[in-house]
């Protein structure tokens, strides 16, 4: 077992998730958050207070290689899930990107390299397959990057294995098809739609509702994190982690209108619609591979399954002191 492990991104909406889950199995963590003025831990802050007692935290920057260096210090295991994400912010802010995802990546696997880490577990992500061109999408699936988001991410992956197969650096990507649930940010569909409707609205905007997702619950996400820390062999893979269904956009609204028992309808928002060629129009992953090498199968697969954790998803937002750090009058990107 790792004797110590290291959670970039750890205040993130994943990574908070994660870390709450690793402290509670017993793990040592060392919990590697933004640093800021507010001295914030991110949405760890909203932990419980015996998680929050359990963590050493290392407040920096991942576009930072000292600091990256210093937090890794002492560890055994790496898992790398520090990230700029929302693609429409990557539109006009692409260097961001750059610096965050592909250099951030850099220091990290440099910094592994040097100190010796047993494990790195990198994130990638499906937008890096873009629209699929089969399905269910294998890992063998073409990238093609469809946004400066996706294209970092490629990047970034690229770099994991190049260090892996140069310098045998013990890196295994790990692949989240599009994970949700409490704590996500407005930037993403589901909370989009939990949010606006839950104020009242039952003309909600949206961008395209035709396209298809394939919707990871985020305590099936960190149970994949957990798995990669730990399965042998798996130095150099790249294994999806997808729930294995596909629902679209407009049908993902409608299932949470269900849920919460309220009627609605979608009107287009023009802001909201990506460039017709970035947009990425159909996700649906196979986990076959996680299944074998990770012994990892997700709790909340299909339907059913979908359902059950958008009625988790919805309880958190409904709570007042959740919903009210959202803008559900405004678009977020």
């Amino acid at each position: 077992m790792p004797k110590k492990i290291l959670v970039t991104g750890a205040d993130g909406f994943i990574g908070s998730h994660l870390t709450e889950a690793l402290v509670r199995a017993g793990h040592d963590v060392r919990a590697f958050v933004l640093y800021n003025s507010f001295n914030s831990w991110g949405w760890l802050d909203d932990s419980p207070a015996d998680i929050r007692a359990n963590l050493d935290v290392f407040a920096g920057d991942i576009r930072d290689p000292h600091g990256v260096r210093a937090a890794m210090a002492g560890c055994d295991t790496v898992l790398h899930l520090a990230a700029l994400i929302a693609i429409p912010y990557s539109y006009h802010s692409p260097d961001a990107y750059v610096q965050t995802n592909v250099t951030g990546t850099l220091n990290v696997l440099q910094a592994a390299r040097d100190l010796g880490v047993s494990r790195i577990v990198h994130t990638s992500t499906s937008e890096v397959y873009g629209t699929a061109r089969f399905v269910p999408i294998t890992e063998d699936h073409p990238l093609v990057g469809q946004s400066p988001y996706s294209a970092t991410k490629i990047a970034a992956d690229q770099m994991a294995i190049a260090f892996h197969r140069s310098f045998a650096t013990p890196v295994t990507i790990l692949r989240p098809f599009n994970t949700f649930g409490p704590r996500q940010s407005a930037r993403a569909v589901i909370p989009t739609i939990i949010t606006q409707l839950l104020a009242g609205q039952r003309r909600i905007r949206l961008g395209a509702v035709h396209p298809t997702r394939d919707f990871n619950f985020v305590r099936d996400t960190a149970g994949a994190f957990m798995a990669a820390m730990t399965a042998p062999g798996i130095e150099g893979e790249v294994i999806n982690a997808a729930s294995n269904y596909e629902i679209s956009v407009g049908d993902t609204a409608r299932l949470i209108a269900e849920v919460i028992g309220c009627d609605l309808e979608i009107e287009t928002d023009e802001i909201r619609l990506r460039p017709e060629k970035s947009e990425v129009e159909r996700l649906w992953g196979d986990n076959a591979l996680a299944a074998r090498l990770l012994g990892w199968r997700p709790e909340w697969g299909g339907r059913d399954g979908f359902a059950r954790a958008l009625a988790e998803t919805v309880a958190w937002f409904a709570d007042p002191a959740h919903l009210g750090r959202y803008k559900a009058d405004r678009y977020n990107i």
